[in-house]
């Protein structure tokens, strides 16, 4: 008689959803990643980071990469033992590539143009990558910070309090 062969944990949680190109579908994006990250059970402090990241990029395939007629996609990858969060969106427009904004001349109360600057700064690392037969997906990587990884170091302890102070205490 053989053992019983044990489950081997996922290491990867994957999650994928079409949506439509209004700006409904881009909201309803960012609440779909924020559900599926914390039934994943991930750090605030990435879920954070990748709610905001989720959000720009559904809103720029609304606004920059719809066609008629056409959905975009959102798909989130966690990469369990490095709690590495992988986002993508793709849309129909792959002849409108995303350009990244180098000369900081966009005033900052502008209401389009920063988007990118914002998931550059979120994002651990982001690209683009055609998606056939005409579309591109816009990828991000967030991974866990020192201080979203593992939790704060404990304080070191305090100096003892000068007599005049714990006598003001006491009283």
């Amino acid at each position: 008689m053989s053992a019983p062969a044990s489950q081997i944990p996922a290491t990867v949680h994957t999650f994928a959803q079409r949506l439509s190109s209004t700006r409904r579908g881009a909201r309803l994006a960012r609440l779909l990643a924020v559900e599926r990250l914390q039934a994943w059970q991930v750090s605030p402090a990435v879920t954070e980071r990748v709610e905001q990241i989720v959000a720009e990029l559904a809103a720029n395939a609304v606004l920059h990469g719809r066609v008629q007629g056409r959905d975009f996609q959102v798909a989130l990858t966690l990469d369990v033992p490095t709690g590495t969060v992988r986002i993508s969106v793709t849309d129909a427009r792959g002849e409108q590539l995303p350009v990244l904004r180098a000369d900081f001349e966009t005033p900052v109360d502008t209401e389009s143009g920063l988007g990118l600057l914002l998931v550059a700064a979120l994002a651990d690392h982001w690209d683009t990558q055609p998606y056939p037969p005409g579309g591109k997906t816009i990828w991000a990587e967030v991974r866990p910070r020192p201080s979203s990884a593992a939790p704060a170091a404990p304080a070191a302890p305090a100096a003892p309090a000068a007599p005049a102070a714990a006598a003001t205490i006491a009283r």
